[in-house]
């Protein structure tokens, strides 16, 4: 064998998967077919954070009287947002490449192909440079991704142009001035308060009956009333029916509560989720199990086929950058016979927008579903301390528990940086805290996260502070 293991993709979890296999002394390849990072560092999670941190910027300084400061008129050059947005992608690009190097990993720049083998799948390999390369290996792993979904019989298909997925809308020429996104999840949302801070007309279409669907309805309200009080407009309950491009701009046909609706605009955002990349791999000569477009896999991202293993995107939801490289860990300590039972992890879910929102566990609704006796906390920001001192109030925190163990089942936030303080309640559930601990538990003062004791004491009628 060549090596002992072969990722194919270098995303998140592809690349991160190969540094934990050359820790644990498995000689090991990753092959790419694009950049070092995968769309996350390249087209996803990072350079979307760079643009919304300069609108976050351009859109407080028309706030800045509030703290007693004035300066002359604003104005942005929208080359340079995205520049820099590049910059950060190509700075990260270069230190997973260090990475690489730095653990011993070969990095193969190519498509990658799967065929049968002795024992587990070949891997073919047409090289950026030219010609092929065969390579065998003890155990290979699918880190392949994810891409924009499209719906082609309503004409949700990006031209480059007119209609565009979260890549084209990460490096346009030129800042549009009205836009329609079609869908509110976390992708949609974000590139909406993006759009919106620097001036552009965002209206937002969503089929389902509120934004932001997987989130708990309250924060979903809030976060609506929030959007609106920014400019943002909406069309929830609204069915796409034609998406058609012109030389000018966009229309799009709706239909929300029996009503047709023709919305216009110079540019559309598609924003309708993903779907894995699972096609010209081979798998289906493999014999490889893919459900609805993710390759099916167990609890330790083992795919039907002896030696090959799914994780990331590419196995299925959630479609996070976090839970890739944590199953892409797993799945390699697995691999080296160091890997425990697979409990699997909740996974915390992060909206960078105008005001943010994070998540983890249970919603209120889901846990009613499930028939389990709740209780439930509350605290908003607006009597928070630091939030007062900063000017920064908006939004509130909820906790869920089980009202017969006491156990944190849920939590859920809306309001400034709370995707920095989700963590702690991840942290409190992974170590199956109960009320009892988040009640004993001291939180520095005058911080945010104070907000969080308080949503857990309310929980039990303890809240101190309102």
């Amino acid at each position: 064998m060549d090596f002992d293991l072969i990722v194919i993709g270098a995303g998140p979890g592809g690349y991160v998967a190969a540094i934990r296999a050359a820790q644990l002394g498995l000689k090991t390849a990753i092959i790419e077919r694009e950049a070092l990072g995968g769309v996350c560092l390249n087209w996803g999670c990072i350079p979307t954070k760079a643009l919304l941190k300069s609108g976050e910027v351009y859109d407080q300084l028309d706030h800045l009287t509030a703290y007693g400061i004035s300066v002359g008129s604003k104005s942005f050059d929208f080359t340079k947002i995205v520049e820099r947005s590049r910059k950060v992608a190509s700075q990260l690009n270069q230190g997973v490449g260090y990475l690489m190097k730095k653990n011993k990993i070969e990095v193969i720049d190519g498509t990658a192909k799967l065929i049968k083998g002795e024992k587990s799948p070949k891997v073919v390999v047409s090289l950026k440079a030219g010609g092929e390369r065969t390579l065998t290996a003890k155990n290979v792993m699918l880190a392949t991704g994810a891409r924009a979904r499209t719906i082609p019989a309503a004409g949700l298909v990006p031209d480059g142009d007119r209609i565009w997925t979260y890549r084209e809308a990460m490096n346009p020429k030129a800042a549009p001035k009205s836009l329609i996104v079609i869908g509110s999840g976390a992708i949609g949302i974000e590139f909406a308060c993006f759009y919106r801070a620097i001036g552009c007309q965002v209206t937002v279409v969503e089929a389902l009956p509120r934004i932001l669907p997987v989130e708990d309805e309250e924060v979903s309200t809030a976060a609506r009333k929030a959007f609106e009080s920014r400019g943002l407009a909406f069309r929830v309950g609204a069915s796409v029916k034609s998406l058609k491009a012109s030389k000018t701009g966009v229309s799009v046909e709706i239909e929300a509560a029996g009503k047709a609706e023709t919305l216009t605009a110079e540019v559309a955002i598609v924003a309708v989720g993903i779907t894995g990349n699972v096609e010209n791999l081979g798998l289906e000569d493999l014999g490889v199990k893919v459900d609805r477009g993710h390759v099916v896999t167990d609890n330790h991202g083992a795919t039907n086929v002896p030696g090959l293993y799914a994780i990331g995107d590419v196995a299925g939801p959630p479609w996070l950058a976090h839970k890739a490289s944590h199953e892409g860990v797993h799945c390699v300590e697995h691999i080296a016979g160091q890997a425990g039972p697979y409990v699997a992890a909740l996974i915390p879910g992060c909206t960078y927008s105008t005001p943010q929102i994070a998540s983890i566990g249970l919603t209120e609704a889901q846990a009613k579903e499930k028939g389990l006796e709740i209780k439930v906390g509350r605290f908003p920001f607006r009597v928070n301390g630091k939030a007062i001192a900063s000017g920064d109030t908006e939004g509130f925190v909820k906790t869920i528990f089980d009202g017969k163990t006491g156990a944190l089942i849920g939590a859920h936030m809306i309001g400034h940086e709370v995707t920095e303080m989700i963590q702690g309640f991840a942290l409190a559930i992974t170590l199956e805290a109960t009320e009892a601990e988040l009640h004993a538990t001291v939180f520095p003062h005058p911080t945010m996260s104070e907000a969080m004791h308080e949503s857990a004491l309310d929980a039990y009628g303890k809240m101190l502070h309102l």
